[in-house]
């Protein structure tokens, strides 16, 4: 079974208007301490999506594990480590299919019944949330709470990553209810490396 980082983070590039930007960022959060680096961009252009994967793999991927949001054919084309799919993108099998057994596979989840059906696939990891209202996203699944973190972890043994809403105040509360790692996007922002640096504080 793979280990998970306390801190999982997000690098969404709807918030960089260049990849330089977005590529410094990355270098700031790695800086901080950060290990594990997930790049998602939900524009749906292919081919700028693999220009920044690229280069996040030229600049972090020597000390940091790399996850691609959704794409497992653009994973394996840019030499990320691995693929993290949603309820509505390819099957958790057939990510699974196009990037071997090597690679880690991450699966979203935000019910009961999508964590049970998760945990029988060959995931590596399971993510539940939105834990906490966020806006990072233009319609969110209903926020599961706390309660719905207790709830996950007693329905699986995997690495559990809890995403939505974390920010330093309430992180130590969700990795208290069960969660392995937590997911951040928003509060990883501004200034990308004290940001992970006190995430890691809290974390201890």
């Amino acid at each position: 079974m793979i280990s998970v980082p306390r801190l999982y983070a997000i690098v969404d590039a709807a918030y960089f208007s260049a990849t330089k930007d977005l590529s410094w960022f990355a270098e700031e959060l790695v800086a901080g301490g950060c290990t594990l680096l997930q790049y998602r961009n939900k524009s749906g252009n292919a081919r700028a999506m693999l220009e920044q994967a690229r280069e996040l793999k030229q600049r972090v991927g020597g000390t940091a594990r790399l996850i691609l949001n959704d794409r497992a054919d653009l994973c394996l084309i840019a030499e990320f480590d691995g693929v993290h799919v949603g309820q509505d993108d390819l099957s958790p099998e057939s990510a699974r299919g196009i990037i071997g057994d090597g690679r880690w596979l991450g699966i979203s989840t935000h019910n009961p019944e999508q964590m049970r059906e998760a945990d029988q696939t060959s995931a590596d990891y399971l993510a539940i949330g939105p834990v906490f209202s966020t806006a990072s996203k233009p319609l969110p699944d209903p926020v599961v709470g706390i309660e719905g973190v207790r709830q996950a972890r007693r329905l699986t043994r995997r690495p559990l990553v809890a995403i939505g809403g974390i920010t330093r105040s309430n992180a130590a509360s969700v990795i208290a209810s069960g969660a392995d790692s937590v997911a951040v996007i928003s509060d990883l922002l501004r200034e990308p490396r004290k940001s992970a640096e006190e995430f890691f504080r809290v974390l201890r």
